[in-house]
């Protein structure tokens, strides 16, 4: 289960942590500061849902260093990039890195909060396909090792007689494995089940 979604603002400067702080629980945003990229790699949970706003230059651990971290572990939550300090080379490293928004210091406050309420929502988007291709990953690991032979061909548009031969199995074998495999994953479309490989396929490529 998710934690509540948060706005995780990491900043060394103490008075800019309270603003953000501040701004977020004007509107009743949960909210948790730190001072470092360290304290909130020490404090991080995967039940975190919600978004980072991230200063770029801190002792130690930069913003862009705790960003690729995040990346590094395959923490997903959208970052936001805010910075006094914004030149293009640092915007473009922040943004290939898959930053959700660089924005500058000093910042309109309900721009800022726009900001923000997109990214919880794609945080939303994403915790749910993540979700979804667990779910997926589970009913795979239902499928015997054949049932899994079969769901591959199947998947590569391989056609029963042929699947058969290749296996070889009778054609009825195949099609008493099809049907388990489309009760195990919980599908009665085959493009449904050809979607649900291939979107598990991609991931792992």
């Amino acid at each position: 289960m998710a934690s509540e979604p948060t706005v995780y603002v990491v900043d060394d400067n103490q008075a800019n942590r309270l603003l953000l702080q501040r701004l977020m629980e004007a509107v009743d945003l949960p909210v948790e500061t730190f001072a470092s990229g360290q304290a909130f790699l020490d404090a991080y949970h995967p039940e975190f849902s919600g978004c980072l706003l991230l200063d770029v230059r801190m002792p130690g651990m930069s913003g862009l260093e705790l960003q690729n971290e995040l990346h590094e572990r395959s923490i997903s939550m959208p970052v936001i990039i805010v910075t006094a300090h914004a030149d293009v080379p640092m915007a473009v490293r922040a943004l290939k890195a898959q930053a959700f928004e660089f924005i500058e210091k000093p910042f309109n406050h309900q721009a800022m909060l726009d900001t923000v309420y997109r990214a919880l929502e794609e945080d939303a988007r994403i915790q749910t396909e993540d979700a979804a291709r667990a779910e997926i990953k589970e009913r795979l690991t239902r499928l015997t090792p054949r049932e899994r032979d079969v769901l591959d061909h199947v998947v590569a548009g391989t056609l029963n007689k042929q699947i058969a031969h290749e296996l070889g199995i009778s054609v009825r074998t195949v099609e008493i494995h099809r049907t388990r495999v489309m009760k195990k994953m919980e599908t009665s479309s085959l493009a449904e089940l050809v979607k649900m490989v291939l979107q598990i396929d991609s991931e792992s490529a």
